[in-house]
């Protein structure tokens, strides 16, 4: 997750502690969106895990 940290920091020109502060803000608020069983998926594609279950299933339907 510290390469997308970075990315965002560069990108948006703040500090890499400021980007971090935003990515876990755009975390939490996702992680409300989403039924308790799919929170962890959220954490796993941060962290650059391939989605598995139905998820995964989903994703590769649509060629993604």
């Amino acid at each position: 997750m510290q390469e997308l940290v970075k990315s965002i920091s560069e990108k948006a020109g703040i500090s890499e502690e400021q980007a971090q502060k935003a990515l876990d803000a755009v975390v939490e608020y996702a992680k409300e969106k989403v039924p308790p069983a799919f929170q962890g998926m959220v954490d796993g594609l941060l962290k650059g895990e391939k989605p598995s279950g139905l998820g995964g299933l989903m994703g590769g339907l649509f060629g993604k």
